[in-house]
């Protein structure tokens, strides 16, 4: 794997500014709903159009194979010694959740072309006309000067939408079967309503995530690099200039690399963060376990879970398996996907 290396220079170049167009001005706005270091976000734009039509039999059932059971019961939520409080990894909790079916994986860029073939489905960053793009996956990523205060290593770039992730003459050959990025929490919301599934609970995700293991950092165990192999998809190196792509990737890895957990899932942390369906918010500690939470009625930022490509220890060590963030429900950037889920 050749490394990727971004000269300094370029970030220096980089700016928060006027790009000469229409979309400074939505990049502006967007600074006042950015959920942090891990995603830029984007303030409220065009509502996703309601789909009329249902998937056909052919694309439910290829959804449905994609999907592992996750038994019912309890298990501990959360860390005891989070690395970052503030985003609510603790305190660790018992919590119950009933009998569910998850992705075995994030959707693919497969799936989704074909949800969109079906459906007619437009996404966000295709209305609004851009998403965020990482600076070192771009050629030039000084023709792209706007990028969010503070940091410069994402890129507004226009045109960058889920089939061309890094933006117009980019495509998905050859990465049909990584994650879909540049989708928008309504975006998937859109998808598991046309196939009749819903996105995980956030306890639903964490508890997936564990596979059946308790008090680990990670689905395996809690060694970052196991003596046996890399384990996860996330930057090796210095961020955000050298990714020395040791773990085999440089950007997304396909959705079914590396070795699944417990549950059979893979990719639970690292690759790309996954949308789930809760509103942000600290978590609520209840006196006796919480069963089947689903978060609070409402909110600004829908979570996001399991870290991403870009996740590193010297600046967003969010990889794993209690990791959260949020963003808000329109955010798009080349490191979000999702994961479906249905009841059992």
């Amino acid at each position: 794997m050749t490394p990727l290396t971004v000269g300094t220079m370029i970030f220096k170049g980089m700016r928060a500014g006027n790009a000469g167009n229409t979309m400074t001005d939505a990049f502006e706005q967007d600074q006042k709903a950015s959920a942090g270091c891990c995603a830029p976000g984007r303030v409220a734009g065009s509502a996703a159009p309601r789909l009329a039509q249902r998937a056909s039999d052919d694309l439910r059932t290829a959804l449905d194979a994609t999907l592992a059971p996750v038994p019912e019961g309890f298990f501990d939520m959360g860390a005891r010694k989070p690395r970052y409080p503030a985003d609510g990894e603790g305190p660790r909790r018992r919590v119950h959740t009933s009998a569910f079916r998850i992705g075995r994986h994030a959707v693919t860029n497969r799936l989704f072309a074909a949800f969109a073939t079906e459906s007619g489905y437009c996404s966000t960053a295709e209305r609004e006309g851009w998403s965020y793009v990482f600076a070192g996956l771009l050629d030039d990523p000084a023709a792209h000067p706007v990028s969010p205060e503070g940091t410069p290593w994402w890129c507004l770039v226009e045109g960058a939408t889920w089939h061309s992730p890094l933006g117009p003459g980019s495509g998905i050959e050859g990465l049909m079967d990584h994650p879909v990025v540049h989708v928008s929490w309504s975006d998937a919301l859109a998808f598991c309503d046309f196939l009749g599934l819903r996105l995980p609970r956030e306890a639903e995700w964490e508890k997936a995530a564990r596979g059946g293991r308790r008090h680990n950092l990670f689905p395996w165990g809690n060694a970052l690099e196991p003596a046996d192999g890399h384990r996860h998809n996330v930057w090796q190196g210095r961020f955000p200039d050298l990714n020395s792509g040791v773990d085999g990737y440089i950007g997304t890895a396909p959705v079914d690399a590396f070795t699944p957990n417990g549950f059979g899932l893979h990719n639970m942390t690292g690759n790309v963060w996954e949308w789930c369906a809760d509103w942000f918010a600290l978590p609520v500690i209840t006196r006796l376990p919480a069963r089947d939470p689903d978060g609070p009625s409402d909110g600004t930022r829908k979570v996001l879970r399991g870290g991403s490509y870009l996740c590193h220890a010297s600046y967003c060590e969010r990889y794993h398996v209690h990791s959260r963030t949020g963003n808000t429900p329109d955010s798009t950037t080349g490191h979000i996907g999702f994961r479906v889920a249905a009841s059992a």
